[in-house]
């Protein structure tokens, strides 16, 4: 073979799969920001796989090539939000424990004041997620197990700090936080001008002797 001939069928080949490869990743990740931002702008109901499809340049059957249905797609919007949501409320050099994770607790509940259609769909399929078999079950429980385990880091250690008071399990005082987050998403979506969320969890944070500075 010549320099002119150019590079084997077999190299050509094995280049195929990975430039390939790196495409179908592009193209997924792609997706997923659109996803985002559609459920964002329409909520879980107004959403549809159609007006994804059309965003990204794919026919629907396309779009399935990447995600085999629309719950998987749904689960994994809310790993993007999760991880979006953790960079902002953790950029780095941040701290990720103590009263200031706790705090930020506080800045995550204003930020999805103004996602609606993503709060609507995190509510609705961490509802739908209680049935066994569900694709989002095992994501919702591992979501909550580490949540849980992070939030009540940050108690103990406010508790070190005698930010927080002592006498109070920290998983438990955890635990409650998430909750209360989940159940004001549930009442602010169905009464938005009657539930002021960022105010009730402030308070809520106030009893434990942390103070919000929301300005």
């Amino acid at each position: 073979m010549t320099k002119d001939d150019g590079p084997a069928p077999e190299a050509t080949a094995r280049r195929r799969p990975r430039g390939s490869y790196s495409k179908g990743r592009a193209k997924r990740a792609e997706i997923l920001s659109e996803a985002v931002r559609v459920f964002a702008e329409s909520g879980y109901r107004g959403g549809s796989l159609k007006e994804i499809a059309e965003r990204v340049g794919l026919s629907q059957a396309g779009l399935l090539h990447h995600f085999t249905s629309k719950e998987q797609l749904l689960a994994e919007v809310l790993a993007e939000r999760d991880a979006e949501d953790g960079a902002r409320m953790f950029p780095p050099g941040a701290p990720r424990t103590g009263s200031d994770a706790l705090l930020r607790m506080a800045g995550q509940v204003r930020h999805n004041t103004t996602v609606p259609g993503l709060v609507q769909l995190y509510a609705t399929l961490s509802g739908e997620a209680v049935a066994e078999g569900h694709p989002a079950r095992e994501p919702f429980v591992e979501r909550y197990r580490e949540l849980r385990s992070l939030m009540a880091t940050a108690v103990a250690e406010a508790q070190a700090s005698g930010e927080v008071p002592a006498d109070r399990d920290p998983v438990m005082i955890a635990t409650a936080l998430i909750a209360v987050m989940d159940g004001l998403q549930i009442q602010w979506l169905l009464e938005p001008d009657a539930i002021d969320m960022p105010a009730v969890f402030d308070t809520l944070l106030a009893t434990l002797g942390l103070h919000v500075n929301a300005g």
